[in-house]
């Protein structure tokens, strides 16, 4: 089975680039009234019109052979899945999340943090309040 789904992909990937060289070898429709006037596409290779007819045609048969081989290369990569569902319902559902309650931190009070510097470079020492008062006792 993975020899043909390689196998797919290789003749895909030619089909593909034989594809993109056979449109760049191509005339656009401006170049049709260019040859009437002696551009010198008349004196290609395959004739006056022959190139045409040739690249077109080319073109294609290998655009149809890209879209057969990626038909063919999504039924063989879905084969194996068929019946199981997609891929959300093959998730397994997240295990629920405990609620833990953070432990408490001692957190000294506001009136026990020192104070900062002053932007001069004095610091002040902070006014003892009432309450940090009465824990030192």
């Amino acid at each position: 089975m993975q020899i043909l789904m390689t196998l797919t992909l290789v003749v895909q990937i030619l089909s593909a680039l034989v594809m993109i060289v056979l449109v760049l070898m191509q005339h656009g429709k401006g170049a049709d009234m260019g040859a009437s006037f002696g551009s010198g596409a008349s004196g290609s290779l395959f004739g006056a019109t022959g190139s045409a007819n040739f690249l077109s045609r080319s073109t294609a048969v290998a655009a149809t052979l890209f879209f057969v081989t990626t038909l063919m290369m999504a039924y063989f990569g879905n084969r194996g899945n068929s019946g199981d569902g997609g891929l959300m319902e093959k998730l397994a559902a997240p295990a629920p999340v405990a609620s833990v309650a953070a432990p408490a931190k001692s957190v000294a009070p506001l009136s026990q943090i020192p104070a900062l510097p002053a932007a001069g470079g004095t610091s002040r020492p902070a006014k003892p309040t009432a309450s940090a008062a009465a824990g030192t006792k």
